[in-house]
C-alpha cells in the first residue's frame, strides 16, 4: 500500500474505506443491506492489506455503523486513522437539523468515542455546515478537544470555498471531505484551490459515483425498490442513459490495462494530487480488494484525454442531489 499525506502531517493510507454502507438497514441503503459479519471481515482484511483510513459518521445507521468499526478495530488500532463527523440534531434516531455549536460537537464526540471503543478520534468532521453558527465558532469548540487529547485534527465536510479560507484562519483544518470524482467536477472551480491555498488535504467521498462509474449498474431496474440510488438524480430515467457514456469511456481504459473500471475511477482521482485520498465505501472484501489495488495504478496521458473527452467538467446529466441535499453543501 501507498500512503500519502493530508494537511498538517496526517499520513494515511492512498485509498482509505468508506464504511457507511457497511450497516444492516439503516437510513442509508445501496443494494442488499449488509452482512455485518462479512464487513467486519472487509475491514480486517483492508488492514492486512495496509489500509489505515476508515471513515463513519455519527449520522450513519445513525450510531451503529460507529458501533461496528469500533468492534472490528478492537484489538487493532494502533497506526489506524479513524474519521468521524458531527453536526446533526437527533430526537431521538431522527435527523431533526443541523447543528454546529461547540455544545454539539463536544456531546457528538463523546458518543462517538464511546461507540467507537477508542481514546481519541484521529479526524473529526463538522459533516455539514450550519449557516446559524459562524464556522470560527464551530472550529474553536473543536479546537478544544484537540486540546484536551479527544480529537487528534479537525475538518471539514461539504463546505464552500468562503467558509474553507474563513475556518483556516482560525484552526488548522487537515482535510475536506466534499464528493468528487470523474462524473462530479464542480469542486475543481474554487473548493479545491482555497484547500492548496491553506494545506488542507482532500477526502472525496462517493469517488466511484455510488457505484454507477464502476458500472455495477446498467439499468434502472437492476436497483432494489428500496434503494437510495432511486431519489438520485443522476440515476433517473431521463438522465441515466447518457451518464452511461461515461461508464462505457471508463471501460475502455479499463480493458486497455486489464483492470476494473472501478481502479480507473480511483486511479483518475489519485491522478489529481498528491493531496488526494478517496474513500469508497464497500461491504465486501472482494469489491474492497478490488477498491485497493488501484494504489498501484498509474494512467497515462493519453488515458486521461479519453476520460476528459467523455466526462468533461460539468458534462454529467443531473445533479449530483434532489433539490433538499444540494442546499446543504458548498456553503
Amino acid at each position: 500500500m501507498k500512503y500519502r499525506k493530508l494537511g498538517h502531517g496526517l499520513e494515511v493510507s492512498a485509498i482509505g474505506i468508506g464504511c457507511m454502507p457497511m450497516i444492516k438497514g439503516g437510513n442509508i441503503l445501496y443494494g442488499e443491506a449488509a452482512d455485518l459479519d462479512e464487513s467486519t471481515r472487509t475491514i480486517h482484511r483492508a488492514i492486512d492489506l495496509g489500509v489505515t483510513f476508515f471513515d463513519t459518521a455519527q449520522i450513519y445507521g445513525p450510531f451503529s455503523n460507529e458501533e461496528l468499526l469500533g468492534e472490528a478495530i478492537r484489538g487493532k488500532r494502533d497506526g489506524l486513522v479513524i474519521a468521524t463527523k458531527f453536526g446533526f440534531k437527533f430526537e431521538g434516531s431522527q435527523i431533526v437539523g443541523v447543528d454546529g455549536s461547540p455544545a454539539n460537537a463536544r456531546a457528538a464526540c463523546e458518543g462517538s468515542l464511546q461507540r467507537l471503543g477508542i481514546d481519541t478520534i484521529d479526524l473529526f468532521y463538522q459533516h455539514r455546515v450550519d449557516p446559524s453558527v459562524p464556522i470560527e465558532e464551530t472550529v474553536g469548540g473543536m479546537m478544544e478537544l484537540v486540546k484536551e487529547g479527544k480529537v487528534r485534527h479537525i475538518a471539514l465536510s461539504e463546505a464552500g470555498p468562503d467558509t474553507i479560507r474563513r475556518a483556516a484562519k482560525a484552526a488548522p483544518i487537515t482535510a475536506l471531505q466534499s464528493e468528487y470524482s470523474i462524473w462530479e467536477r464542480d469542486i475543481e472551480d474554487e473548493i479545491l484551490g482555497a484547500c492548496r491555498e491553506n494545506g488542507i488535504g482532500f477526502v472525496p467521498y462517493s469517488p466511484l459515483g455510488r457505484g454507477f462509474l464502476a458500472g455495477a449498474v446498467r439499468s434502472r431496474d437492476e436497483l432494489p425498490e428500496n434503494d437510495w440510488r432511486r431519489n438520485d438524480p443522476r440515476y433517473s430515467e431521463e438522465n441515466f442513459p447518457a451518464n452511461l457514456a461515461i461508464v462505457d469511456a471508463i471501460g475502455t481504459v479499463a480493458d486497455k490495462h486489464g483492470v476494473s473500471k472501478a481502479q480507473i475511477a480511483l486511479a483518475w482521482l489519485l491522478a489529481q494530487g498528491d493531496d488526494i485520498v478517496p474513500i469508497p465505501g464497500t461491504k465486501r472484501r472482494a469489491t474492497m480488494e478490488d477498491s485497493v489495488g488501484a494504489a498501484e495504478l498509474t494512467l497515462t496521458a493519453d488515458d486521461l484525454a479519453v476520460i476528459e473527452a467523455a466526462a468533461p467538467k460539468g458534462g454529467t446529466s443531473g445533479p449530483r442531489y434532489g433539490e433538499m441535499g444540494m442546499r446543504m453543501v458548498r456553503l
